[in-house]
């Protein structure tokens, strides 16, 4: 199976270069990489457009600064395989680890596969008590109301089957897609969602992380928007 790989970036010049490297040495290799440029201002587009652009299959490039989630649906809508995963540019995941997460499909087990950074024995870098706690209770809430057992609702590591995340209109456009994705999979008929333990390589502030408290309060809104009333 052909997978595509989506990789949303905002001002990663110091990440994007290892992480296409990263992404091409994944044990994989029937894939077409994807990368979706959010108007970066700090030289990312330019190494994009530029020593990197055969590094890529397809780059769409946004004219302003929309979110991560606009980046994702850029990157979906254009997507060719028959399996679509999201790799953020930021070594926070491993692409080494992709055959774990495609197992589930590939053996036609599940449709949807979640990397979970909170279950097994892989390594974790020791980060943010608060950030967990909040993972962690945006988590508890989402499965409330959508019905599964997750226990890492908010990882980037998401694979579909591209037929399944193709035909969800994606409406956010920053960190809400998590949430709202997790929503709106949950109420496919028939979806096989699976869940598999990652590592996590976590970066802090100063290192160029950008989600905040307020995108833990959009992912409030977006779990009871488009668990309750859609």
């Amino acid at each position: 199976m052909k997978l595509s790989v989506v990789i949303p970036c905002y001002n990663e010049v110091a990440t994007i270069d290892r992480i296409l490297a990263a992404v091409h040495a994944s044990p994989y290799p029937d894939k077409e990489v994807i990368v979706v440029d959010d108007c970066s201002a700090d030289g990312t587009r330019e190494r994009l457009t530029g020593e990197l652009r055969g590094s890529m299959d397809q780059l769409v490039l946004h004219d302003v600064n929309r979110g991560k989630g606009a980046a994702l649906r850029s990157g979906i809508r254009v997507a060719t395989g028959d399996l679509v995963i999201i790799q953020d540019a930021d070594l926070e995941y491993d692409p080494q680890e992709w055959p774990k997460l495609l197992q589930p499909i590939l053996e036609d087990r599940a449709d949807v596969v979640f990397g979970s950074r909170f279950m097994g024995a892989q390594p974790h870098r020791v980060l943010y008590f608060w950030h967990r706690v909040g993972n962690g209770a945006l988590t508890v809430l989402s499965n409330m109301l959508t019905n599964l057992n997750l226990t890492d609702m908010e990882t980037c590591y998401k694979v579909f089957r591209r037929e399944i995340i193709q035909s969800i209109e994606i409406e956010e456009d920053r960190f809400g897609f998590e949430p709202e994705v997790t929503a709106k999979v949950a109420k496919v008929p028939g979806c096989r969602i699976y869940e598999v333990g990652i590592s996590y390589y976590g970066r802090t502030y100063a290192e160029g992380k950008k989600i905040g408290y307020k995108d833990g309060l959009r992912a409030i809104y977006c779990i009871l928007k488009y668990n309750l009333f859609r």
